[in-house]
């Protein structure tokens, strides 16, 4: 018997969480300490470098099912601030891998906070792929602080990222776009890749409608604006 897939429904959560405020976290101490076995029933550090892609603000988790199948040898993780939008991915997840057995192991998701606990998971130059879909806009000029790109976050950003890896961000708000570009063009460790030069990457061609929120917007037909950067060394930089 198949296992049922979770209902969003039963799932709904608002939009808008504070990262600036409390709350409670199970984070490690540092990478070391981390328990990715619980996380991916397969995982094997020698076979790899641990997680190498991950979603900041996963959401329902689109980008990361699609994800799963196309790079079946890569690990993967979700950040999500809300707690019932992390357990409906953990249960979309479970459900997945019982209804197909051997597949997406390499995925998975946590509850947590990236703005204050990243460097808590992942080693310098880990990530492969980072990934930022239509983050909150938090349009008022008060709480632009809470965004999640910012000059000091863009520093521990780039502290997990490898050198040639790659930043993909998307919003349907041109403002934030302009933001998100501003802010990376600015960073001496990022710089902008032409998305002509990336018509072979698999990931771009969904990019915008996997997730939740850019198939609403396709609905709308509202306007989808793309941004990627990569990681440079800190010596080509100068």
């Amino acid at each position: 018997m198949a296992a049922a897939m979770p209902q969003k429904k039963f799932y709904r959560q608002r939009a808008h969480s504070n990262p600036l405020a409390d709350h409670t976290f199970s984070d490690p101490i540092c990478p070391d300490q981390m328990d990715w076995p619980s996380l991916y029933p397969s995982y094997q550090v020698e076979k790899g470098h641990g997680v190498q892609f991950l979603d900041i603000g996963c959401g329902y988790g689109g980008l990361l099912i699609k994800l799963s199948p196309l790079f079946p040898d890569t690990y993967m993780m979700g950040m999500e601030i809300r707690v019932k939008v992390s357990d409906y991915v953990k249960e979309r997840i479970t459900a997945l891998r019982a209804n197909n057995p051997g597949k997406y192991d390499n995925v998975a998701v946590v509850r947590t906070n990236a703005m204050k606990y990243l460097p808590n998971y992942f080693k310098k130059g880990q990530l492969k792929k980072l990934f930022f879909l239509y983050p909150d806009p938090h349009f008022k000029k008060t709480k632009h602080k809470q965004r999640i790109l910012s000059p000091t976050l863009l520093a521990e950003y780039a502290y997990v990222l490898a050198v040639e890896g790659l930043v993909y961000t998307v919003t349907d708000v041109e403002e934030v776009h302009l933001w998100m570009k501003g802010h990376l063009n600015d960073h001496p460790l990022f710089e902008e890749v032409a998305l002509e030069s990336l018509s072979n990457d698999v990931i771009l061609k969904f990019l915008g409608d996997c997730t939740e929120e850019g198939q609403k917007v396709s609905r709308n037909n509202g306007q989808k604006f793309t941004a990627i950067f990569r990681r440079i060394d800190s010596i080509s930089s100068e």
